[in-house]
């Protein structure tokens, strides 16, 4: 792979953690009783004590599972407390993110070049499946148990935000913001702007649109089929049309976009300092199988 390389120092680069740590086997009645679980209601049930988020609410326990169900739940917004023009609830792919990379994340894996930081990095598949090809990547989560799943699984993470002090500030040679992670903190522009201080000059971001052409700002919470649901956070969903518009804004060029399996993704190169402004043509790279 070429691209600029970033050395990560051993203190983050831990590796899995010893057996002790891995979750308790599932109660087999327990496992069926999931299975059979309903659909979530279009309404929530009665209130639920919120817990810390991305840390002991129901995303912490999915990861620790590796199953759903799981929702992103849309709130109210305080001008419009009586419904919505779309659905409330978004379904969350849990058990996508607990598989090792598909078709579509294979897509993604084949255009990194040098080092590699996954923002949301999530149960860790991306960063996993490069650290086994000999790709030097780096997970970064919010959620310790995201952290503890993508170490576990051979990957090397951190729990800390996009926008705290990271290892390697611009010197990554491509930034992955995977699985709607364009949303994170509700400003895909102020989000965008954080990852070109990440990437080298000429490094790459692989971005994951959404598969609408939405362009939102929410707010929401993560919640299970029972109702049981974390704090309310910012957060964003932007199709192709406005994430390239946001990058545009942002000083990212477009140099491709594809959809695979359903999935719509763009590549987008930091400007150099003597680039122009202006954009060139865009590559449309279809999927390789």
């Amino acid at each position: 792979m070429s691209g600029t390389a970033v050395g990560i120092d051993s203190a983050v680069a831990e590796r899995p953690e010893p057996a002790a740590t891995e979750p308790r086997a599932q109660n087999p009645t327990a496992v069926r009783a999931r299975k059979r679980m309903p659909k979530l209601p279009a309404r929530p049930a009665a209130p639920v004590e919120p817990g810390a988020p991305w840390i002991d609410d129901p995303y912490a326990h999915a990861l620790r599972t590796g199953r759903g169900p799981l929702f992103l739940r849309r709130l109210p917004h305080p001008d419009h407390p009586d419904g919505f023009d779309e659905e409330h609830t978004l379904p969350l792919a849990v058990e996508r993110w607990c598989a090792p990379p598909d078709a579509a994340d294979t897509s993604v894996l084949r255009r990194c070049t040098g080092s590699v930081l996954d923002v949301g990095c999530g149960p860790g598949r991306m960063v996993a499946a490069l650290a086994a090809r000999g790709v030097p990547a780096l997970g970064v989560d919010l959620s310790r148990d995201a952290v503890k799943r993508t170490r576990r699984s051979g990957g090397a993470a951190i729990q800390r935000s996009a926008f705290d002090r990271l290892p390697g500030e611009g010197r990554w040679g491509t930034v992955l913001l995977m699985d709607g992670n364009i949303g994170i903190g509700g400003d895909p522009v102020a989000l965008l702007r954080r990852m070109r201080e990440l990437v080298a000059p000429g490094g790459l971001l692989l971005a994951e649109a959404a598969r609408q052409d939405v362009d939102q700002r929410l707010t929401v919470r993560v919640e299970d089929a029972h109702g049981h649901h974390g704090r309310p956070f910012p957060w964003a969903r932007l199709g192709t049309t406005a994430l390239v518009k946001a990058a545009d804004s942002a000083g990212w060029i477009l140099t491709g976009r594809w959809t695979a399996e359903g999935r719509p993704f763009a590549e987008l190169r930091r400007r150099c300092a003597k680039q122009p402004d202006a954009q060139p043509s865009i590559s449309e790279r279809p999927h390789r199988s």
